[in-house]
């Protein structure tokens, strides 16, 4: 499987009472190569399990890998920021799509199926998303 993990994803696994564990415990046991992510998504990932180090542990054990450099791409977060500041979107949100423009055959994984059925990669092409089935 190849995709893209937000943070709703990676809480969700990591934390046992979440409402999407089942979900994402049964995503986690069908990835056959790491999940690409950024470094603002382990961010937010960290402050909501309160844990750096369970995060970290994560990228080292390969369930996740880093895949972005905001630097390398500043003028098309720029661009989607100004399309979609009615939804103040997070900065994790704004590398996802970008991410999914880089890496088309991705999914992204996410728990904001909301947000991300507005979301549009290259102004209008939908993200392709794997949510749990309550959001579907």
């Amino acid at each position: 499987m190849r995709a893209i993990a937000d943070t709703g994803f990676i809480v969700a696994f990591s934390h046992k009472p979440d409402a999407h564990h089942e979900w994402a415990a049964g995503i986690a046991a069908r990835i056959t190569e790491p999940l690409l992510t950024c470094e603002a998504v382990l961010a937010e990932s960290a402050f909501h399990l309160g844990s750096v180090a369970h995060v970290l542990r994560l990228v080292e054990t390969g369930l996740v890998q880093l895949a972005f450099d905001a630097s390398e791409h500043l003028a098309s977060l720029v661009r989607l920021a100004d399309k979609y500041a009615d939804r103040q979107p997070d900065f994790a949100d704004l590398c996802l799509i970008r991410m999914s423009e880089l890496f088309p055959r991705h999914a992204v994984i996410t728990t904001d199926a909301a947000d991300f059925r507005v979301y549009r990669r290259h102004q209008r092409e939908a993200i392709p998303l794997l949510v749990p089935p309550a959001l579907r």
